[in-house]
């Protein structure tokens, strides 16, 4: 089979012609990028656009040199000053000034002041004052609130840490807050002491804190302090909760009854 040389030719200078148009295109691309992105930027890996090389920062489509003040650090963000302040320095008026630290302080990043009381001190303007525990206290964690607290089996009031008196058929409990006890089972608060709860018949104990402290056995509804048996009409079945009933399908309620039809 003879293949006609001018076609091979033609096909030949077709294909050179493409890879020459490829490699220009591509170096049109290079170009562009490189025309889009600023002196000392790079050209982010996700995402498309670009971000300042370390030690610059973006000022409009621009990176120009983080200049840093003294007792300062680079950040490694384009936004911003780029600088921080070292450890022991805050940041004012475009500087880095010493944090003045009072008695019974210590430096640190946790605050806007750089600094923080010691454990057993608490902060009061620019100072840090003892922190005045009661008989039956101790110390707690964290600046906020009184910087202390009751040891158990005592409230805190006013200033100063009371015993709690619990009631017959009580316990403490660790709640600071209310009375500081809660009645056993089986029992409820009634002006101050802890009552027997009263569980009629065919009830039983609830395990629910507040109430009464009982509820009725299935097939009962609660009528007062008594506990009576629901009566289910025909045609119909005690509910999901077992104090009420529902009637059957296809019958509907009316009153007290189960009908069908409209």
């Amino acid at each position: 089979m003879r293949i006609n040389s001018s076609k091979l030719g033609v096909c030949g200078y077709a294909l050179i012609l493409l890879a020459a148009l490829a490699n220009n295109a591509e170096f049109v691309f290079a170009q562009g990028m490189q025309a889009a992105l600023p002196v000392n930027a790079t050209a982010k890996t996700y995402g498309g656009g670009w971000e300042c090389d370390s030690g610059y920062r973006k000022v409009d489509d621009t990176c120009v040199a983080v200049t840093l003040v003294e007792n300062s650090y680079l950040t490694g963000s384009s936004y911003g000053s780029g600088w921080a302040c070292q450890y022991g320095h805050k940041e004012k008026n475009d500087a880095c000034v010493a944090v003045l630290l009072p008695a019974n302080a210590y430096a640190s990043t946790d605050s806007a002041d750089r600094w923080l009381c010691d454990r057993g001190y608490r902060r009061d303007g620019e100072t840090c004052k003892t922190i005045q525990v009661p008989e039956n206290g101790y110390l707690t964690e964290g600046s906020g609130g009184s910087g202390w607290t009751c040891t158990r089996g005592h409230r805190a009031f006013a200033d100063t840490c009371v015993a709690i008196v619990v009631p017959e058929n009580a316990y403490l409990t660790a709640s600071t807050y209310d009375t500081g006890w809660a009645c056993d089972r089986g029992y409820r608060e009634v002006d101050g002491a802890c009552n027997a709860v009263k569980i009629p018949t065919n009830g039983y104990l609830s395990s629910q804190p507040y109430g009464q402290g009982w509820e009725c056995d299935r097939g009962y509804r609660r009528d007062q302090a008594a506990c009576v048996a629901v009566d289910v009409p025909l045609n119909a079945h005690l509910d999901f909760g077992g104090h009420d009933w529902d009637c059957n399908k296809p019958y509907r309620k009316r009153k007290q009854a189960c009908t069908s039809g409209d």
